[in-house]
């Protein structure tokens, strides 16, 4: 069974899609692109899937933009002119930022818009739509992905302090509260009739997924899905048995039961009534304002921080929506600190999920039967598109290579394999991926595959941080790290390479092969030395990995004799297991790259045993709790390289290493490593506190190579996510040129003509 689990690290906001559509001119066809399903959350404030963030990209424009580096483009009023694969390319966008570092530490973000902007429905927008989109996600009742309530920005504590959602005062207050202040008792009653319904829901939703996929070779009860998906309860179970075990699991927390375990569906679908437990309650003191954002003028924003924070500057660059369309113009007055809704009640917002609108390129029109419409937006400042109508049509990965072939999509996205890339080729008649049918375009994938250790559970006598325990992890690493070419060119072929730091090769702070201090990943023995020489064969080079993880262990404080491992020092073990989630069947990239590690670790006595799981979320089970070894899994990245979320450990600000346990992950995903080392702590510190990008690129290699050191996670591969274009349909010189990870397709998407 695959469990849906949502990615991490993710900042959603200024990650630039990777879909989109085409077919048709302006003779009534339409641009057809074919799309994983959709979940309706056609909202800038609320979607959840890059499909759905996808539709609203479409009809919205952002405060800043970024170029194909993935850099935010300051100057998009006037243009900003940057070069790229040789070629100089003009970025705009709806403002200019002016960065001001201010003597007394705080920072202002001046922006000035664009004075000839509109929505397409003709209203102008002005610096009270960024102003009253600001504060919609500002909102202490606000449960949307996007960030920037969390920034350094002056007064937001003081403004979401003192209110807490109905829904967060239920729940705290329990199913046996008798102060009814806030709420009556029939709200009460209902309120928990409804949590529980949807609790009820969520694990039929879990039974309907593993019965539909044949994940339940055992039997289709209640009991053997919540097996298959990581729980135990008794045989006669219920959904609502198995809700219990779900929630018991997570301590009672409700929000993140359902957020983790769900399938597809979200507390709002699960719950039909959570909206009405949406509206803010106040509960202390707060301000109605926010110090740091302020007007400057009917075009002009400042917002001030406290303090720098290099990450910020992405966060900022929120989508602008109409305040008149998502808000209540009535209810907007700057001066009197009224921002177009009631402080703590996002309803008016919350409306219009569905159906989006906003100064992008395309109108929204509507979403029926899996085909989502849209039209030309004749007021978008960078011209009215060329292409009129545009559809994007729900399509299984399967079929998406054959809809382009047949003519009922233009444009996709399909995973990018051997068999794809084969495929691809029969269709052309001159045998490669690009010709008179189908023109393909690829982009490094914004993430990339790795091997985790726990230094926690891999380690020598409970020292996670000790040379043994760092030496007994490299000895692992070594050996596995020996196999990643064959294994990554095996399952993916051209369509990925293997990478040599934990960055996705996406990011501008990744090292490059051409860096004088590149080094590829554990290629050195105990004593500093290369391992391998230009000269040996395969064969040679798993000899010479084996020899190296020898003199690792061995220095790690195990015994070594004649050659092979014969006793393990206190704390560590002769076998450890490495959990692969590949169905059972081996379908990963890093599967041949384990089956050929253990085969090797036997030749010298140490045992590396495989766990192939058909139930990926055991794995996850296990992270969890702080229980796995090593594993194989895969991150998602975001433009900005700050690495807080993964690798900090709280020690630098005195939290005593706390986000390195299993228990607590409130800061991130460090519990999985359980790192705890001050001195990359103040390194990662270092970076998010500084905008010099030299500085920082210099920071961050300090800080993979520290990760290095650790060895606690093995870079395997950077794969390609590729884009198929009809040959025959589009005028593919109107496609956007030199694409990348944050600068595909869709972004000129106004650009594109149809040939047929």
């Amino acid at each position: 069974m695959i469990k849906k689990r949502l990615a991490l690290l993710l900042s959603l906001l200024m990650i630039i899609s990777s879909l989109a559509a085409c077919s048709g001119g302006g003779k009534g066809t339409a641009l057809v692109a074919g799309y994983s399903p959709f979940s309706s959350k056609f909202s800038p404030f609320f979607s959840t899937t890059a499909y759905d963030q996808d539709v609203w990209l479409m009809t919205q424009v952002n405060l800043l933009d970024v170029d194909r580096l993935g850099m935010i483009v300051e100057k998009g009023k006037t243009g900003e002119t940057r070069s790229y694969n040789n070629t100089d390319y003009t970025y705009y966008g709806p403002a200019d930022v002016t960065i001001t570092e201010n003597s007394d530490g705080t920072v202002d973000y001046d922006f000035a818009l664009r004075e000839d902007m509109k929505f397409s429905d003709g209203e102008p927008l002005t610096a009270d739509d960024v102003i009253f989109s600001m504060y919609a996600y500002a909102d202490p009742t606000y449960d949307g992905s996007t960030t920037l309530f969390s920034l350094p920005i002056k007064g937001m504590a003081e403004y979401r302090q003192g209110m807490s959602t109905l829904f967060d005062l239920l729940v705290e207050a329990g199913k046996d509260n008798k102060d009814f202040k806030n709420w009556d008792e029939a709200t009460q009653t209902k309120f928990w009739e409804d949590l529980d319904a949807a609790g009820a829901a969520l694990a039929q939703d879990i039974v309907d997924y593993c019965i539909a996929n044949g994940h339940n070779a055992e039997g289709d009860s209640v009991a053997k899905c919540a097996a298959n998906w990581g729980f135990e309860v008794k045989d006669d179970a219920t959904v609502e048995d198995f809700w219990a075990e779900i929630l018991k699991a997570y301590e009672g927390d409700y929000k993140t039961a359902i957020d983790t375990e769900k399938v597809d569906r979200g507390l709002d679908e699960l719950m039909p009534t959570y909206n009405d437990y949406t509206k803010g309650i106040a509960t202390g003191n707060s301000v109605d304002f926010i110090e740091g954002i302020q007007k400057t003028g009917d075009y002009g924003v400042k917002v001030t921080m406290t303090e720098v924070s290099a990450p910020a500057i992405y966060q900022l660059g929120i989508p602008i929506s109409p305040l008149h369309y998502y808000g209540d113009k009535k209810a907007y007055d700057y001066d009197a600190h009224n921002f177009g809704f009631p402080k703590g009640d996002l309803s008016s917002i919350r409306a219009k999920t569905t159906e989006p609108m906003g100064a992008g390129p395309y109108k929204f029109k509507k979403f029926d039967n899996g085909v989502v419409s849209f039209e030309a937006n004749e007021n978008y400042y960078l011209g009215a598109p060329k292409t009129k109508n545009v559809q994007f049509i729900e399509s299984q990965d399967q079929d998406k290579l054959n809809g382009v072939v047949t003519g009922t999509i233009d444009v996709t996205d399909p995973s990018f394999s051997l068999d794809k890339i084969k495929a691809i080729q029969a269709e052309n008649s001159n045998g490669e991926v690009t010709g008179d049918k189908i023109t393909t375009d690829t982009v490094n994938n914004l993430g990339y595959g790795y091997i985790g250790i726990n230094a926690k559970t891999v380690s020598v006598g409970g020292k996670s941080d000790s040379a043994e325990s760092k030496n007994l992890r490299k000895a692992i690493a070594t050996v596995l790290s020996r196999f990643r070419d064959v294994s990554v060119d095996s399952y993916y072929g051209e369509a990925a390479s293997v990478i040599n730091y934990p960055i996705s090769d996406t990011s501008w702070a990744a090292p490059q092969k051409t860096d004088d201090d590149y080094a590829i990943a554990f290629s050195k023995d105990v004593e500093g030395n290369d391992i391998y020489t230009s000269d040996m064969d395969d064969n040679a080079k798993e000899e010479a990995a084996l020899q190296a993880a020898l003199g690792f262990f061995e220095a790690a404080g195990y015994t070594v004799t004649d050659g092979k491992l014969t006793a393990a020092p206190e704390g560590a073990k002769l076998e450890y297991e490495a959990m692969i989630p590949a169905d059972g069947t081996g379908d990963h990239p890093s599967f041949m790259l384990l089956s050929n590690a253990h085969d090797a670790f036997e030749k010298i006595g140490f045992n590396l045993r495989v766990n192939d799981l058909s139930n990926s979320s055991d794995l996850w089970t296990k992270l969890d709790a702080g229980q796995a070894e090593i594993w194989c899994a895969a991150w998602g990245a975001t433009p900005d390289p700050d690495m807080y979320q993964v690798y900090y450990s709280d020690v630098a600000n005195g939290g005593g290493g706390t986000k390195a346990t299993a228990t607590d992950k409130t800061g991130g995903s460090n519990y999985m490593y359980s790192i705890v080392d001050p001195e990359l702590d103040k390194l990662i510190m270092d970076a998010r506190t500084n905008t010099d990008q030299a500085y920082r690129k210099a920071v961050y290699k300090s800080c993979l190579d520290t990760i290095i050191d650790w060895a606690v996670e093995i870079p395997v591969y950077q794969r390609q996510n590729a884009f198929i274009f009809s040959t025959e349909r589009i005028n593919i010189d109107t496609v956007t040129p030199d694409m990348t990870t944050f600068y595909n397709w869709l972004r000129e998407i106004h650009n594109i003509e149809l040939t047929k």
